[in-house]
């Protein structure tokens, strides 16, 4: 997750600690920050409830924490390579434990949605270290099994977001209903804390200084671009919105304007912008953002879609979605085996699947409107799953093959940066078009039907998104048969 190449040459701190325990601290951390990613979702109905939140606020609750953590994600892996990476760690784990015990005491839907923007800073300063310290500290095969089980702990973190999460809202304990799937973070935070004496210390042997006017330019304008898609539609696209979107574009280019100085003047900039000029990678991250922007939004549609709309609770929610997430872990792990058979053509059977599979969800959902079982989308739920399984983790390990060594660190940052970017982008979209064909409803129908539609509404984005995927993918595998 380190943003320059210096992970290639790491100085690290001789420790009496087993690494193997120290991975297991690391899994923790990045299980956390991956399981509050997913876990709103299922409370979102009660967040309404309790905190009388409107569906902007909603949104900024769920794409808050995407965008800071997806803004600061580079800059997260500089300071690591900087002060140290355990350092980090701790400095990050401790923002995450303290923000998530704001999330769970918010009194207000504006305090929760400052209080998630924070635990996503702190999430961004907290996630590279995880990815660097297992680069730095594991060789050969154990850096395959450290890695592997990396994997494996992110799936099962979005799985336990939906059942766990969905059973903590549903158990209402000590009567804190929603609060509890923050404040169970506190004791995790603590003790991974304590605990972190046991991962070995290391940092970059080059460190050079970061480019805070780059973190500044980027943050500020991919605030601006955000803010409005989520803000503006409930408020009639005031004025603010308009001139908000306008200032994100100026800050964005900007932005291009002095990575290119400070890279002409020899130092290193935040974003080397010589990476966006080579085609195949520039297409490979226009992918990597479409990919991830119809997951977010598609689990919160689908939340809305099944609690608010069809009255289940958040437990049984979680459990009907919880198929979808085995389903990818599962395609993931079979992923690698059939790109090494078939290549890139692996990948666009699975976009296709993935695209086919939405156009199905939509049209059984559809059809059946206000009379819909939701249980009956289990199957369904598995394939759009799979599709997603078999698309996100060989898509982003194909894009980083495109760029030279010296560039792979800088280039997984960029990367990572666009997942969340994605995430929180789509849910912005998908956010309009479902609010909006709420609105649009008939008051008198059944509130069942209205949010059927209004899934449906939300969901033609992300079919929309996978056909140009597929598009893409089949233009980006010729540019590899000439290049090859």
């Amino acid at each position: 997750m380190s943003d320059d190449s210096s992970l290639l040459t790491t100085s690290t701190i001789p420790t009496k600690s087993a690494p193997w325990l120290g991975l297991s601290i690391l899994l923790l951390a990045g299980f956390v920050t991956i399981f509050d990613l997913f876990v709103v979702n299922v409370a979102i109905p009660s967040m309404q409830v309790g905190l009388g939140a409107s569906f902007a606020q909603i949104g900024f609750i769920v794409a808050g924490y995407e965008l800071a953590f997806g803004v600061l994600l580079i800059t997260g892996g500089r300071l690591g390579d900087l002060f140290g990476r355990r350092r980090l760690f701790i400095v990050g784990m401790a923002g995450f434990t303290l923000a998530s015990a704001m999330c769970g005491l918010a009194p207000s839907a504006d305090f929760l949605i400052v209080a998630r923007v924070f635990q996503g800073l702190a999430a961004a300063l907290l996630f590279p270290q995880v990815y660097a310290s297992i680069r730095v500290n594991f060789n050969g095969d154990d850096s395959r099994r450290a890695f592997g089980l990396l994997g494996m702990t992110l799936g099962l973190a979005a799985i336990a977001g939906q059942v766990l999460g969905g059973w903590l809202v549903h158990a209402d304990l000590f009567g804190l209903s929603w609060r509890t799937i923050f404040l169970i973070n506190v004791p995790i935070g603590l003790f991974a804390i304590r605990a972190a004496c046991c991962i070995p210390e290391s940092r970059a042997e080059q460190r050079p200084a970061l480019d805070w006017i780059g973190v500044i330019l980027v943050s500020s304008g991919l605030t601006l671009l955000l803010v409005p898609l989520i803000e503006g539609p409930g408020q009639g696209w005031p004025a603010w919105s308009l001139w908000s979107l306008g200032g994100a574009a100026a800050l964005m280019a900007t932005f291009y304007w002095y990575q290119e100085r400070q890279r002409i003047a020899g130092r290193l900039p935040l974003v080397d912008m010589q990476l966006m000029r080579q085609r195949r990678f520039a297409l490979g991250a226009l992918l990597v953002l479409l990919v991830y922007s119809t997951s977010s939004s598609f689990f919160l549609s689908f939340a809305l879609l099944v609690q608010t709309g069809f009255g289940l609770d958040p437990f049984v929610a979680g459990s009907i979605f919880a198929p979808c997430s085995v389903g990818f872990v599962l395609a993931s792990l079979t992923a690698p085996r059939l790109v090494a058979r078939w290549g890139t053509r692996a990948i666009v059977a699975g976009a296709l699947v993935y695209a086919v599979s939405i156009g199905l969800l939509i049209t059984q959902v559809q059809k059946a409107g206000a009379e819909l079982a939701p249980v009956r989308l289990i199957p369904m739920l598995i394939v759009v799953g799979a599709g997603q399984g078999l698309i996100m983790t060989p898509l982003l390990n194909l894009v980083l093959g495109f760029v030279k060594e010296n560039q792979a660190g800088m280039a997984s940052g960029v990367i990572s940066t666009v997942q969340q970017i994605g995430a929180a982008l789509g849910v912005a979209v998908v956010g309009i078009l479902f609010s909006t064909a709420l609105a649009a409803g008939d008051g008198a129908a059944v509130q069942a039907g209205q949010y059927a539609s209004a899934f449906v509404a939300g969901m033609l984005y992300n079919l929309g998104a996978a056909l140009l995927v597929c598009l893409l993918l089949l233009i980006l595998a010729r540019a590899q048969r000439s290049t090859n």
